[in-house]
């Protein structure tokens, strides 16, 4: 082998001679050609798979002396230089990578599309304002530094650098003229190179410059990227075709989905066009449309994959200097000297939609970091751009790739630019350009009336054309401040194509009755409606820049006036006729909607009202007459049209037009169209109305119209009412009246509030928002409501404030039928809970603008004076068929609105000067009889106010005049007795409300104790709570264990099955009553995770791995329960169609009542304490002292020992009766015996089976043996496990240890314990005597045992509950069955404890440090000598007592909770009273347990036992203890990781994430474990790994070794929770980030700034510890039950 350095060198050298020789020839570029012709094909495409040395060679041969031709020199000195002299970029120009996270500030954009990346943001002005976070789709850049795109803060503190050395003269970044010739020459030839390749469409031969001396057989079969076939579709071909394994099927697919194509068959061309033969086939019986495969020459593909790695050469040269950048600008755009070809870069963006994916991202990656970073050239570029726009467009439409990956999407890098647009306006019309192109693509769309009309469009294509739209929003984004005369007339002629493109919407897919039989098909009106929708913004956009210079506004009307009288849609058809009414005629061409075509389209007449509004707002109105005479008549008719059209839908007079026309409506008036429609015909309208000579006309035509179907007559006379209403007081539009836009967001939030309190989104969701997508919203919010904060779930809420309740107008024209109801409804009942009449009064209008001061005049006209009469004067006839209460109710607001202007103006003017007479109409005796009416009962307190409202306007006309006083006399008894009956209506009012407030106070404490214990259920009997007996059985002693126990309370348990509704005393040998239960492994626990535990008798300290056992509390009959679990079992395999939520093959069911998650029950075995005589347990105590004890147990393990030995082996010399005799002599002498009276029913001992063998499976992951010898120790596993997974909870809740568990928890906790105390009954007695052995053997080892593990690598709970619970098998033998008396039991459970306890102390100080201080104290003095007896060390005394005590305090808590549940006997009160964290309740705990308050004093007590113990300790200590990691006490309570408070702190750490796997920068999904902080690389393939035979995702493989299969992971760039409990099952949570508002933002949809919430994450804390993760993921899954399931394995 050549050494590195020699290797080095020789490739200098040969980089040095090719330099010199190109340099020496006058045509170098033919040289290079040549060179590259002869050495690409040596280097690429020489395997079938891409080799690591590819590029290697590529570096040293190509690339190397390409630099060195370029520099003269050494490249690295070279660059070095350049770096060091020339000028930086002030542009930052970051291309985004598919979904990296943007930034874009609301207060300082420019537009929506100026954004920042990450680390721009970072180090930005703007990370304190208001912004918005979203995710990139791919393909744009930073647009740090660019002075157009930011108010303020252009820079970062990184560009803010180069903006000073930005403003050198283009001198001061100019190359040495060599190196500029050199690289002019370079670039050239490289970039010529670059686009013939990429657009080479010859498949076998090179350009004659590329042919290669000698061509070789090779070809490749290479397949290429569509959008037709799935991922599956392409593994399934491949597979099938090349004979691939299903791994490298998926690694093509998946690069042919990044790169755009891949090379699957490397050989001769027969083989390739063979395999191309079989992937078309295979591919054609899927879909119908082929595959796109291509055989290649190895060649073609060596020269292409060198043209691709020239791309990002490039990228990295051009961007160490600006001179280079701009000689690459310079050669991309010089023409073509060829005739008849464009410029370099204009064939490359005319070839892009032929290109495939990967050769795409390099060339517009190319684009962004040189033409577009250079004002100039990105200038030119711009024109270059614009001029081949359309063939562009249509490349794109007729494309199936993305628009991400399409040259199109750059125009929003040009268009975006103001300076840019006003001149590509100015030089290439490019509104006009856009439009033409739109106009083209949908020509094939226009029917014989020049009308569009999409019927059987496709929807593809469709998509793609209106792509398009977003670029003329992009151009008319700033509207410029400075109008030159060239751009008025550009603009203009841009706006008449425009209006051109209006036209043929106007009046389009008009729609007609249908009579008699049902529409057959409903018509397509998606189309029309969404091009509808992308005009909104635009339409608006236009109508502003036409408002920013009068002559421009005004010559605008002028051609949308011509436009709209030449439009012809929907013509007169009759004669002229006259109608009569109150003393007028009219004479005019009757229109009918129910029988004539109409439509929903009419974008010219509102465009027209739009531009008229403007006119009265700037006053141009004066004008107007210059430019065009209106017929305000004609401009009507079409939106009276389609507001006559909506109320006739909403009569249901078109029923048989189908659901098309019903959502068409709808949408014509919702939030999305309804600004550009439904409010632009209110407007013209409204314009009309101005007109004296329309004001007849408009009443005449609008009842001709309405009141032509007798069948819908009420229904339309509330319509035609509600329109008088709108026209008269919808006055909140600039111009219209005085009001700003923030009035009118203020206004439309209160009538929003006044619905119900509302959260920000909703509030968002409902505002239209205008072309920079904001609604102003954050202006005015403050102004009109208060927040109410989120709880730990929902999301805060806006209320409206109290004085801005009087702006409330139920017949607001943007509340749709449902909103004006409830609306109503809320506040007439918060006027009665305040004590106030219900009368709703509409509210006082601004002053309509000088132009639209008549419309008031509507009011006082008598045809409509007439209609008020008619409808008041049914009601009050009581004709009930020809009225409705809706009509009265709109008739008396219209009085309303007319006795409101009336006052307003007698209040602000002479009455001699106010010809306002309303009131002075003959409409009040009506409505004074019409207050009598029994049916009118909800409209009295309106009727009472309009009565009261006519009576002051008359006040105020009389005012000076003697008559008023004698009239305010005679009014003042009944207005006494409508002030009596006020107060008492206030005085109800007042204790409803004090009634409410105490009922409201209940409802939010019972709210706030169901949100806390929100996954809680109360459905155990309330039979007392944990450790609280009724007050007359309370035992004196407290006393848990030893001789001096208490006696355990017993009551009789009756409990009732949930299924059948019957009761049963839980007996031992009566029918079984079962729990329902969840069986599960958990890590809450645990100390080291990912660690295994492989004995089961001995739990490591470590706690790696535990079996949970929880239930929900709810009781069956066993045999209840064993026929809803078959019955569930044969339902869900029924539903072949559905994926199962349960895993039936593993015993899954859900409680039939609380719809928990189970998989097994557990038996409900009652207490059977046995009664202990106090005197005898003393006399018994002074004989079986602990030493005795020790002796007595030794014996019988001695015993059986032999007689196992004995057995096995006959020998002679092993004396097992001896032993044995001496057990049961000491024993009986001792009255420890007892038979066995405890018997279980059949049913019983069946389900001890069930529940043992699911936790054996379980908690092993084994398959169910009832046998096996490790079944029992499971079963005490999950006991103890439980036990300090609940003494967990409460530690981690801050609660006293018993009386704060909920009743289904202290049942099931109870259930638990009782379980597992049976279990030894239904297990081989000689397997119990086994573990009982190897148990004890852990704490009185012996010096030859080297099975038994160090006590130090022991849980000593676990080993406590075991050895409890194991101790009765010692009393057994083959034919006698016996059983411990309750006085042996006492001593059993007081020395065991005591043993137990002793080794946890050792445990405890071998696990602290070294202090230093003064010893006080009994305690602190034995500590010290007992530390000092097993360990050398200087601790004081105080701090090894005082670190003992803190570390066994967890074993005392879990201990007093084992025995409670084992005995039954109540705990001392101190232990229900106080925190589980308190240091006062050691005392008590010592108490219950019958141990010393000195826990010390154990070593003395037991001193001669203790000695020999600690000798055989320190021999193990001194031979293992490096051996083993020591364990500090108490344990770290495990928490969910710390989480940053600001959220883009996290999406900072996404961005710098690495695939740990992976080379590339391709989008990833970072993963964060919230239980240890580990980022992951989540739902790819390349993180992938194998578990249990089958390959899942990098979370899946994750949880299995990090939470045993369970994982709550932190989705960052989808801001959500995913929890997963198995490799199959998983969902999605809210995540604990909330936004100023209190609400969560899953995807980052509406990217507001987040921030940590503190009760959202103790939620997913608790939920966590509770073991609710599998109760929370089933509940979602039953919810969402989709059709497909997601691939959860693969996330």
């Amino acid at each position: 082998r050549i050494p590195e350095s020699e290797r080095k060198d020789g490739t200098l050298k040969y980089s040095k001679e090719k330099t010199r020789k190109w340099q020496e020839l006058m045509d170098c570029g033919r040289e290079l050609l040549r060179y590259l012709a002869e050495q690409v094909p040596r280097i690429y495409c020489l395997e079938a798979e891409p080799c690591p040395q590819e590029e290697e060679l590529a570096l040293s041969l190509l690339l190397q002396p390409l630099e060195y031709f370029l520099f003269g020199e050494d490249p690295h000195v070279s660059l070095e230089k350049l770096q060091q002299s020339g000028a930086s970029s002030q542009l930052c120009g970051r291309v985004f990578k598919e979904g990296e996270t943007t930034y874009s500030c609301r207060d300082c954009a420019i537009d929506p599309t100026c954004v920042l990346c990450m680390d721009c943001f970072q180090n930005s002005i703007h990370k304190g304002h208001r912004y918005k976070m979203h995710t990139s789709s791919g393909g744009g850049f930073c647009d740090c530094g660019d002075l157009e795109a930011w108010k303020t803060g252009p820079c970062c503190i990184k560009h803010d650098q180069g903006s000073t050395s930005a403003l050198k003269l283009d001198s001061d970044c100019a190359l040495e003229a060599g190196l500029q010739e050199r690289a002019q020459k370079l670039f050239r030839v490289l970039l010529q190179y670059i686009a013939d390749m990429l657009v080479w469409e010859e498949n076998d031969i090179l350009p004659a410059e590329l042919q290669p001396s000698v061509k070789e057989d090779t070809y490749y079969c290479v397949l290429y990227n569509d959008e037709h076939h799935s991922y599956d579709h392409v593994i399934y071909t491949l597979r099938r075709a090349v004979s691939c394994s299903h791994k490298e099927a998926n690694t093509h697919t998946s690069l042919i989905d990044k790169e755009g194509r891949r090379a699957v068959k490397r050989g001769t061309y027969e083989s390739c066009q063979q395999a191309k033969r079989l992937i078309q086939e295979n591919s054609e019986q899927i879909s119908l449309q082929p595959l796109r495969v291509e055989i290649l020459h190895s060649a073609v593909m060596a020269h292409q994959s060198f043209s691709m790695r020239l791309g990002t050469w490039f990228q990295q040269i051009i961007s160490s200097s600006v001179g280079l950048r701009q000689v690459f600008c310079q050669v991309a755009l010089e023409p073509s000297p060829t005739a008849g070809r464009a410029s370099l870069i204009s064939r490359l963006m005319l070839h892009d939609a032929k290109l495939y994916k990967g050769a795409r991202k390099i060339i517009h990656e190319l684009i962004v970091c040189s033409l577009l970073m250079e004002t100039e050239y990105k200038r030119l570029f711009a024109i270059e751009f614009t001029k081949h726009y359309k063939q562009l467009q249509k490349d794109f439409i007729s494309d199936d790739h993305e628009r991400s990956i399409s040259v199109t999407a750059l125009s929003v890098q040009i268009f975006t630019v103001p300076t840019l647009a006003r001149q590509l306006i100015e030089e290439g019309n490019v509104i006009k350009v856009i439009i033409d192109t739109v106009m083209e693509m949908l020509s094939e769309h226009l029917d014989n009336n020049n009308r569009f009309h999409f019927q059987g469009y496709n929807s593809d294509k469709f998509f793609r054309i209106q792509v398009i739209f977003h670029d003329l929003r992009y151009i008319l984004i700033s509207k410029p401040m400075i109008w030159t005369n060239k751009l008025r007339t550009q603009f203009l002629e841009g706006f008449r194509t425009f209006l051109g493109m209006l036209a043929c919407m106007q009046g389009m897919e008009e729609v007609k009755r249908q009579f008699g039989q049902h529409i057959e098909v409903e018509p397509e009106w998606e189309a029309g409606f969404s091009i509808q929708m992308q005009l909104r913004h635009i339409l608006s956009m236009f109508q502003d820049w036409c408002a920013s210079d009068e002559e421009v506004l005004l010559r605008a009307f002028k051609e949308c006036h011509s436009t709209l009288m030449s439009c012809c849609n929907q013509p007169f058809h009759g004669e002229a006729t006259d109608s009569y009414m109150c003393k007028h005629i009219l004479h005019a061409r009757p229109y009918r909607v129910s029988q004539e075509p109409v439509t929903v389209h009419l974008p010219v007449s509102r465009l027209l009202a739009g531009l008229y509004i403007h006119l009265c707002r700037t006053g141009a109105i004066v004008h107007l007459h210059e430019y065009a005479h209106c017929d305000f008549a004609y401009f009507a008719e079409h939106p009276l049209r389609c507001l006559v059209l909506a109320a006739q839908v909403s009569a249901e007079m078109w029923r048989r037009n189908g659901l098309s026309l019903v959502s068409q409506v709808y949408y014509y008036q919702d939030v999305k169209c309804r600004d550009e429609m439904f409010d632009k015909d209110i407007i013209m309208l409204q314009v009309c109305t101005c007109d004296q000579r329309c004001l007849l006309f408009l009443l005449k035509i609008e009842m001709v119209k309405i009141v032509e179907l007798l069948k819908q007559w009420n229904r339309l006379t509330e319509e035609m009412l509600h329109l008088f209403i709108i026209i008269i007081g919808e006055r909140y539009i600039p111009g219209i009246s005085g009001v700003t836009k923030e009035d009118m967001t203020m206004r439309e939030v209160i009538h929003l509030l006044c619905i119900e309190p509302m959260a920000h989104s909703s509030l968002v969701k409902a505002l239209p928002e205008n072309e920079s997508r904001e609604t102003g919203l954050e202006n005015v919010i403050s102004t009109v409501a208060t927040f109410k904060k989120p709880g730990v779930s929902g999301h805060g809420l806006y209320e409206v404030k109290k004085e801005c309740l009087q702006e409330f107008n139920p017949f607001f024209y943007h509340y749709s039928k449902s909103q004006r109801s409830k609306a109503e409804d809320a506040q007439k009942k918060r006027k009665a809970q305040e004590g106030c009449d219900k009368a709703l009064p509409p509210p006082v209008p601004p002053p309509f603008s000088q132009a639209f001061s008549s419309i008031v005049q509507l009011l006082r006209c008598d045809v409509l004076l007439h209609v008020l009469r008619q409808v008041l004067q049914k009601a009050v006839e009581d004709t009930t068929t020809q009225w409705t209460e809706a009509m009265v109710q709109r008739a008396m607001h219209l009085a309303a609105q007319a006795l409101l202007e009336e006052k307003t103006q007698l209040e602000a003017n002479n009455e001699d000067d106010v010809t306002f007479d309303f009131s002075l109409k003959s409409l009040f005796d009506f409505l004074s009889k019409l207050k009598g009416l029994p049916s009118l009962e909800a409209q009295k307190d309106m009727i009472q106010w309009t009565l009261q409202m006519f009576e002051t306007v008359k006040c105020l006309r009389v005012k000076s005049s003697p008559l008023a006083a004698t009239s305010m006399d005679q009014t003042k008894p009944e207005e006494n007795i409508q002030d009596k009956e006020k107060a008492e209506r206030k005085r109800k009012a007042e204790a409803a409300k004090h009634r409410q407030k105490i009922m409201a106070q209940m409802s939010a404490m019972q709210k706030n104790f169901i949100e806390t214990h929100k996954m809680l259920y109360e459905n155990v009997p309330e039979s007392g709570a944990q450790g609280e007996p009724s007050a007359p059985m309370v035992s004196k002693r407290r006393v848990a264990v030893g001789p001096r126990r208490g006696v355990a309370l017993i009551e009789r348990e009756v409990l009732t099955c949930i299924l059948c509704q019957e009761e049963q005393e839980v007996k031992a040998r009566a029918p079984a009553m079962v729990l329902t239960a969840c069986v599960q492994r958990s890590t809450v626990l645990t100390q080291c995770r990912g660690k295994e535990t492989y004995n089961p008798l001995f739990m490591h300290p470590d706690l790696a791995v535990g079996t949970h056992t929880g239930s929900c509390g709810h009781v069956m009959h066993a045999s209840c329960w064993q026929k809803y679990f078959e019955a569930v079992q044969n339902t869900s395999r029924s539903r072949l169609h559905a994926e199962p939520i349960i895993d039936l093959e593993n015993g899954e069911y859900m409680c039939p009542l609380c719809k928990s998650l189970c998989n097994t029950v557990v038996p409900l075995i009652p207490l059977d304490p046995l009664p202990l005589h106090l005197e005898s347990a003393e006399l018994v105590g002074q004989l079986l002292t602990f030493p005795r004890w020790i002796e007595i147990i030794m014996a019988r393990i001695n015993g059986l020992k032999a007689a196992t030995q004995a057995s096995g082996k006959t020998s002679p010399n092993s004396k097992p009766c001896s032993c044995l005799e001496y057990f049961y002599d000491h024993m009986h002498s001792l009255h420890c015996f007892l038979p066995n009276s405890k018997k279980f029913s059949d049913s019983i001992g069946n389900m001890l089976t069930v529940c043992a063998t699911t936790v054996y499976r379980v908690g092993l992951k084994v398959p169910p043996n009832e046998l096996d010898s490790r079944v029992p120790i499971m079963s005490w596993n999950t006991c103890a496990f439980t036990i300090q997974a609940v003494e967990n909870m409460l530690l981690d809740e801050d609660k006293p240890l018993f009386g704060s568990l909920q009743n289904r928890q202290l049942a099931g906790l109870k259930a638990v314990v009782q379980f597992s105390a049976a279990q030894r009954r239904k297990s081989s007695q000689a397997v119990i005597q086994n573990h009982f052995m190897g148990m004890l053997g852990a704490l009185i080892p012996h010096m030859n045992d080297e099975d038994s593990p160090s006590v130090l690598e022991i849980d000593c709970f676990h080993l406590l509950v075991g050895l409890v619970l194991a101790i009765p098998a010692l009393y057994q033998e083959e034919t006698v069955d016996l059983e411990p008396s309750a006085i042996s039991t006492a001593y059993n459970h007081l020395y065991l404890l005591h043993l137990v306890t002793m080794a946890h102390i050792l445990q405890v100080m071998l696990s602290f440090q070294e202090l230093t201080g003064e010893d006080k104290g009994e305690d602190a003095r034995l500590a010290l000598e007992l530390l000092k007896s097993v360990a050398q060390t200087d601790a004081p005394g105080w701090y090894v007592a005082d670190q003992v005590r803190r570390g066994i305090a967890p074993f005392l808590r879990c201990a007093a909770l084992f025995f409670n549940c084992l005995t039954g006997i109540s705990p001392p009160e101190e232990l229900s009273n106080t925190p589980v964290s308190s240091d006062s309740q050691l005392e008590a705990l010592c108490s219950y347990l019958a141990l010393p308050s000195n826990l010390f004093s154990l070593f003395e007590a037991h001193k001669e036992v203790v000695s020999q113990l600690l000798q055989r300790y320190l021999f193990w200590l001194l031979n293992f203890l490096t051996l083993v990691v020591l364990r500090k006490y108490p344990r770290k309570q495990n928490r969910l990781i710390d989480l940053p408070e600001d959220y883009s702190t996290l999406l900072n750490q996404a961005c710098h994430f690495q695939c740990p796997k992976a080379s590339d920068d391709e989008r990833k999904h970072p993963t964060l474990c919230l239980f240890c902080g580990a980022m992951l690389c989540s739902q790819s393939t390349c993180c992938q790994e194998q578990l249990d035979g089958a390959e899942v995702g990098a979370c899946t493989a994750h949880a299995a070794s990090c939470g045993a299969g369970v994982g709550m992971f932190l989705r960052i760039r989808e801001c959500e929770v995913v929890l997963m409990a198995s490799k199959t099952r998983g969902s999605t949570y809210h995540a604990p980030y909330l936004d100023d508002y209190g609400e969560t933002d899953p995807q980052l949809g509406r990217g507001n700034p987040l921030h940590l919430s503190p009760e959202r994450y103790r939620k997913l804390h608790q939920l966590w510890q509770q073991h609710c993760i599998l109760e929370e993921i089933v509940r979602s899954q039953e919810v969402v039950n989709v059709m497909f399931a997601f691939e959860w394995q693969m996330l």
